[in-house]
C-alpha cells in the first residue's frame, strides 16, 4: 500500500462521515465491512451471538470479505464513498 493509497482511504473515513443522505442499512454494512477489512484484514473474533444483531449483521459483512486484500478493500471503500457523495 502506498502512502497515497493509505491518505485516499482516511480522507474517505472523513467524509464517509458528512454524506448528503444516509445510506439504506445494506450499504452502511458494506462500507464497515470494507473498512474493517482495509484497515484490519480478516475478522479474527468470535461472532457475537444472542440478541446481538447488529453485532452479528457487522460481523457476517466483514467475514464476508475474508481473503480480500487489505488494498483491494480500501479502494472498494474509497470508490463506495466517491460514489454515495455524488447521491
Amino acid at each position: 500500500m502506498t502512502t497515497s493509497d493509505q491518505s485516499a482511504f482516511g480522507q474517505a473515513r472523513a467524509e464517509s462521515q458528512s454524506l448528503p443522505s444516509k445510506p439504506d442499512n445494506a450499504t452502511l454494512l458494506r462500507l464497515y465491512s470494507l473498512y474493517k477489512q482495509g484497515s484490519e484484514g480478516d475478522v479474527t473474533a468470535e461472532r457475537p451471538g444472542g440478541f446481538d444483531f447488529v453485532g452479528a449483521a457487522k460481523y457476517d459483512a466483514w467475514a464476508a470479505l475474508k481473503g480480500k486484500s487489505q488494498a483491494d478493500a480500501q479502494a472498494e471503500y474509497v470508490a463506495l464513498v466517491e460514489k454515495l457523495k455524488g447521491d
